[in-house]
């Protein structure tokens, strides 16, 4: 299986979040990248540097407004007196249905939700190559590959089409999903990430072509908190189109394989024509965020159950922290993928 990373990805480097009102080093490091990247090759896998594929593959998912905004707001926020190093914002919007302000603090309260994505000047950078690995994945799944990694790194499953949060700037499994749509008639996207992909599920909530469903930790006492719930499943031409499948904290291997088989069922009523993995190493018992308790044989088993699906697959990274066991978290699912493919 081939990897598709481009070292650019480690330029963003950002400081600091707000965890309950209190500030904290941000995990989303670069050095998650040097783990990974060495858990891929344990696994067997070839790196490889994505093409530049230019703006429009992002485009395909994310207005333009905000990509703008990605753009131009860190050297906009440096004019303000007094500004952070980084843009954080201070404001959000009680409802975004209003007027669209002009100013750089009123526009980055619209377009980030949270404190734990500041951006700097090489944000914009390192996202663009995060996302052109994630089409670098589906290109070569395109063109016969059964499967590909994509190394994304920062992330992207919390990016909603105008909004960053979470560590996520691009929504790369989005990306991903709506590159393959350029061949494929219906596409699945299965995330199993510790923390529910919201942003993705609201990208394709109004839609049929791609079938959204997310396994991770209740949301009730859990980030992202207002997404989440099994009750969301879609709107208009989507309604049935989303599967949320929330797990008590604390689950362990075998409740998590539970889960995976009930979203296996919908993805084969839906038969897509590819899949789209958004892999979170997160759910392990041992991450920082310690939700979910996922063993390291359990990726094995998780990716195994995903592969007996039998469709073209593009596994495309989104969380998974700084600690002993990431890169072998990451071995763990690419073996057993590939021995079950």
């Amino acid at each position: 299986m081939k990897t598709f990373y481009a070292q650019e990805q480690k330029h963003h480097d950002p400081k600091g979040f707000l965890s309950s009102g209190a500030p904290k080093p941000n995990p989303e490091k670069p050095e998650r990248t040097e783990r990974l990247l060495a858990g891929a090759r344990a696994a067997g896998s070839t790196v490889h540097r994505p093409d530049n594929y230019g703006p429009g593959p992002i485009a395909a998912v994310h207005s333009p407004e905000y990509l703008e905004f990605l753009q131009n707001i860190h050297q906009r926020w440096q004019l303000l007196p007094g500004a952070s190093a980084e843009v954080v914002p201070n404001i959000h919007p009680f409802t975004r249905a209003g007027s669209y302000p002009a100013s750089a603090v009123g526009q980055a309260g619209y377009h980030m939700a949270d404190t734990s994505c500041p951006i700097s000047a090489q944000t914009w950078e390192s996202a663009c190559w995060s996302a052109w690995s994630a089409v670098g994945a589906a290109e070569s799944v395109m063109s016969g590959a059964p499967a590909a990694y994509a190394l994304c790194r920062p992330p992207g499953h919390h990016a909603f089409a105008d909004v960053a949060g979470g560590f996520c700037f691009i929504n790369n499994s989005a990306v991903a999903a709506q590159r393959l749509r350029t061949k494929a008639a219906r596409v699945a996207i299965l995330d199993v990430d510790l923390h529910h992909g919201n942003g993705t599920q609201g990208i394709f909530y109004a839609r049929r072509d791609v079938l959204t469903l997310s396994v991770h930790a209740d949301p009730v006492n859990f980030y992202p908190f207002f997404w989440g719930y099994a009750n969301e499943r879609g709107e208009g031409a989507g309604l049935g189109y989303n599967c949320n499948l929330p797990l008590q904290h604390k689950s362990g291997d075998d409740v998590f394989l539970e889960a995976v088989a009930a979203a296996s069922k919908r993805i084969e009523a839906f038969a897509p024509e590819a899949l789209v993995v958004a892999l979170g190493l997160d759910a392990f018992a041992g991450d920082p965020f310690g939700g979910l308790c996922v063993s390291t044989p359990g990726f094995a088993r998780i990716a195994e159950a995903i592969a007996k699906l039998r469709l073209p697959t593009v596994i495309v990274q989104e969380g998974g922290y700084l600690c002993d066991e990431l890169g072998d978290n990451l071995t763990s699912f690419l073996t057993g993928f590939g021995a079950a493919a």
